[in-house]
């Protein structure tokens, strides 16, 4: 007699959920998969091996020659492209996620011979280049008993299947998986130097803005200005005054411009003196009282101290805009090889990455330089934003 299976939905809602599965078949689609894959390892192991011995051999034999090395390196790439292909092998059959390797930055890398050594030390290929040498013995053992078993063994076969599947798994992760510190710091560097070439190329485009549309603009009208008074000069010595004391009053704001945007740009105060006194001067320009505390023994690097600098003048002009408080703090000091600045207000709070693009522009340049920028700003306030960064010595 044979027992009913429960419905699905019985399943669903078992209050023991440590039950085993319900039987399947044992031939299913992932049964003929791993079986597929263990048949295509000969051939592939075949090929990898081939390719690794000759590739070993031929360049080993050719060192005593200018042409060995590069040889050599061309080989570990192309052992790259079989690495490649086995991982879409084991995805496709077996059901392996792999995250594919970072691409050599050979671009970057400068001449020739600093390409040839970051190709000749590349640990992708290498242990492709590993992978490949151990697969054949594994590629014959495993296509013939599952060939044999598929003739002679076949109530079984699955089992087997499974256990030989699960070895060639733990082998292409073991051996053909990406250095996950070393790629997630890869790519970590490539998202951070695009965000430094998008801010630097942004800030060029303002201080550009900033000098046609302002400073320009009012030397332009001061050239002209000064050119009608001098044709006034004699006839209307009067109107031609008036219109120098006019110029005069131009020459100021074009001054005041400039001042203003060479601090934007780098601050006198901060080169000569330090963040205390930098921050200090931007604090004075707040709309809200600001207590600044700096406790530093020595001055950062000049690029940390001026992302510091420009960290704080934006969070200063964000609470003067929009945070309605009637006070804030400013706090910087050094912990062992970081440096932390803390700014605080007591205004309505509410404020988020997301807010706008100052707050996510301040965090992708501090991550830019393995920073963090941390924002505490529950609705109704307080705020609370910590900025990090890393501390390296000024030069002297």
């Amino acid at each position: 007699m044979t027992k009913k299976l429960p419905p699905a939905s019985a399943a669903a809602t078992d209050p023991n959920p440590d039950r085993l599965p319900p039987p399947r078949l044992a031939y299913d689609a992932h049964t003929w998969k791993e079986i597929a894959h263990l048949l295509a390892n000969l051939p592939m192991a075949l090929l990898g091996f081939v390719y690794v011995v000759t590739v070993l051999s031929t360049s080993a034999f050719l060192t005593v020659t200018v042409i060995g090395f590069p040889l050599l390196a061309a080989g570990l790439l192309g052992a790259r492209q079989l690495g490649r292909l086995e991982r879409a092998r084991a995805r496709t059959l077996l059901g392996v996620r792999v995250d594919e390797p970072s691409r050599l930055p050979v671009r970057s890398a400068g001449g020739f011979l600093p390409r040839l050594w970051m190709a000749l030390k590349d640990p992708v290929g290498w242990r492709t280049v590993l992978y490949d040498f151990i697969r054949l013995p594994w590629g014959i053992l495993t296509f013939t008993l599952t060939l044999t078993s598929l003739f002679v063994l076949w109530p079984v076969l699955p089992f087997i299947a499974r256990g030989l599947a699960n070895a060639d798994r733990a082998m292409v992760r073991g051996l053909l998986s990406p250095s996950d510190e070393l790629e997630r710091r890869i790519a970590e560097l490539e998202s951070d130097r695009g965000v430094v070439v998008d801010t630097a190329a942004a800030d060029l485009r303002r201080i550009e803005r900033d000098l046609h549309d302002g400073a320009q603009a009012r030397l332009v009208n001061l050239a002209m200005g000064l050119g009608l008074a001098k044709e006034k000069l004699l006839e209307d010595p009067d109107h031609a005054a008036a219109m120098v004391e006019e110029a005069h009053g131009e020459v100021k704001l074009a001054l005041q411009e400039l001042r203003d945007l060479a601090r934007g740009i780098h601050p006198a105060v901060l080169t000569d003196r330090g963040l205390d006194a930098a921050l200090s001067a931007v604090a004075s320009r707040c709309t809200v009282p600001v207590q600044v505390t700096v406790d530093l023994e020595y001055r950062p690097a000049a690029a940390i101290e001026g992302i510091a600098y420009f960290t704080v003048s934006e969070l200063l002009q964000n609470v003067s805009k929009h945070s309605g408080a009637k006070a804030a703090s400013v706090d910087v000091w050094r912990t062992e090889e970081r440096l932390l600045i803390q700014v605080a207000d007591d205004g309505r709070g509410g404020a988020h990455l997301d807010g706008g693009t100052g707050m996510r522009g301040l965090a992708e340049r501090l991550d830019a330089v393995d920073g963090l920028f941390v924002i505490d700003s529950p609705q109704g306030g307080p705020t609370v934003i910590t900025a990090e960064l890393p501390w390296r010595d000024r030069q002297r």
